[in-house]
């Protein structure tokens, strides 16, 4: 039995400003630390062999924040490319209402949830989830194969992509989806990686 957690990071000061974010390196606003400090709170039950996050430092911060609340300061700590936000292309940095006002609501909540629609020199979510779970199954998979507990700290495209992948949601159930800043999703794996429990952490 293995377990495997997944939080997105706390609020950005780009998530405060409204604007798309992708690959932009911003840091965490003071609401955004407080988030990662009562996600860890609430993980105060749980122990982690090893803990991933991508190398934005939203993402880095919201673990090491987590880490610290858990006294679990020892965990190995992975941080990787591979578990980066959706590339949002030209639409980095611009704000949302803007962008709304410039291409529509329609063509903007498109490049937004569709999965298989891409923002100007961007991403699709399709792409986004091909690139994370290759990197789930070479690298986070085997450690969960081997009993070990896992943590990964990542962005909401990110988890949105990986959660299609794992508790097999369809198209029209992965744009739906909503994962709130410091969002936790727990699931209780078998050595095969199936799930026999899913469930959110209040």
């Amino acid at each position: 039995m293995a377990l495997l957690v997944l939080v997105r990071h706390g609020q950005s000061v780009a998530n405060l400003a409204n604007v798309f974010t992708g690959w932009l390196d911003v840091a965490l606003t003071p609401q955004g630390e407080a988030e990662a400090r009562q996600a860890g709170q609430r993980l105060h039950a749980l122990h982690f062999d090893l803990a991933y996050c991508s190398t934005l430092i939203r993402s880095r911060r919201t673990l090491e924040l987590i880490l610290a609340q858990l006294h679990q300061d020892s965990v190995p700590v992975v941080a990787a490319d591979a578990l980066r936000e959706r590339m949002y292309g030209a639409l980095q940095g611009l704000n949302k209402a803007e962008t709304i006002r410039k291409y529509g609501e329609d063509q903007v909540n498109r490049w937004r949830r569709s999965y298989e629609d891409a923002p100007p020199e961007g991403e699709t979510l399709h792409h986004t989830q091909q690139r994370v779970f290759a990197y789930f199954e070479t690298e986070i998979g085997p450690q969960l194969r081997r009993g070990k507990n896992v943590l990964v700290v990542s962005h909401g495209n990110t988890l949105r992509a990986l959660r299609m992948q794992l508790e097999g949601l369809s198209v029209a159930q992965v744009e739906a989806l909503e994962i709130p800043t410091g969002g936790i999703r727990a699931y209780d794996l078998d050595p095969d990686l199936r799930i026999r429990r899913a469930w959110d952490l209040p």
